[in-house]
């Protein structure tokens, strides 16, 4: 009896599990981002975070060959809270000729210049540690 309990136990525990682990199914790999100019790695583990990020994210949905995501704080930065990401949306605004943004300062400035939209995306929220 007590391993036929054992073992129910387990499937209902395996049966739960399957839902969740299926939202993250994205195997854990090694990425890049742009962090001030500069080609930096990231860890990738599936770690959504929907509403919780504290480190500004920047994601060019319309930009040249070779973007990739720019993030606003790394290792060593006093405001790093470990990739605790807050994305924001960045799209060139039409009649725009994309260009490469590598860092939060190039978004902004492209903000300022009406150049691109940044709209804040807090569903895309999500964990993802910068390597130093």
């Amino acid at each position: 009896m007590k391993t036929l309990t054992t073992t129910v136990f387990a499937l209902i525990a395996i049966s739960l599990a399957l839902p969740v682990s299926s939202v993250f199914a994205a195997s854990p790999g090694f990425g890049n981002l742009y962090f001030n100019g500069t080609i930096v790695r990231t860890v990738v583990p599936p770690a959504a975070f929907p509403n919780e990020g504290r480190d500004n994210f920047y994601k060019v949905t319309n930009g040249v060959a070779g973007q990739l995501g720019i993030a606003a704080v790394a290792p060593g930065s006093t405001d790093y809270h470990g990739g605790a990401w807050k994305v924001f949306t960045v799209t060139f605004n039409s009649g725009v000729t994309p260009t490469l943004l590598t860092s939060e300062q190039a978004v902004l400035s492209a903000q300022a210049a009406k150049t691109v939209t940044v709209t804040r995306n807090s569903a895309a929220d999500f964990r993802c540690p910068v390597q130093p």
